[in-house]
């Protein structure tokens, strides 16, 4: 074997383990499969108590970008704060305004994630 036979398999070798770990920390929800970095949604709060609350059940996310996304794109509507548990597939949503469920639906929807269910708490 020559030295450019070796170079070449260890470049090769390099490239497989990143793909692979990659791969593998994807699968257990620990790597990002958006991307991006991990960044973290901001915080919203408003005040008084909310009107209602909604639980909904979304498939399609896989990671906290996926998450991060989700709080992001609820957060963006007026009198809505969102709560996303990736372990549960949710968003639970609280509703400060009189807000219909098909907007909530649209929101996610657009956001290329798929409501399944939407639940009054």
């Amino acid at each position: 074997m020559n030295v450019s036979n070796i170079i070449i398999i260890l470049v090769i070798s390099v490239i497989l383990f990143f793909a692979v770990r990659g791969t593998i920390q994807h699968m257990k929800g620990e790597g990002s499969c958006c991307g991006g970095p991990k960044e973290k949604a901001p915080k919203k709060k408003i005040p008084g108590k909310p009107l209602s609350k909604l639980k909904v059940t979304i498939e399609g996310m896989h990671c906290d970008n996926c998450k991060n996304r989700v709080e992001r794109k609820l957060d963006e509507l007026d009198g809505v704060v969102a709560k996303v548990k990736l372990s549960q597939k949710a968003a639970y949503v609280s509703l400060y305004k009189e807000i219909p469920e098909s907007l909530i639906c649209d929101t996610i929807t657009k956001a290329g994630y798929e409501v399944i269910s939407v639940e009054a708490l």
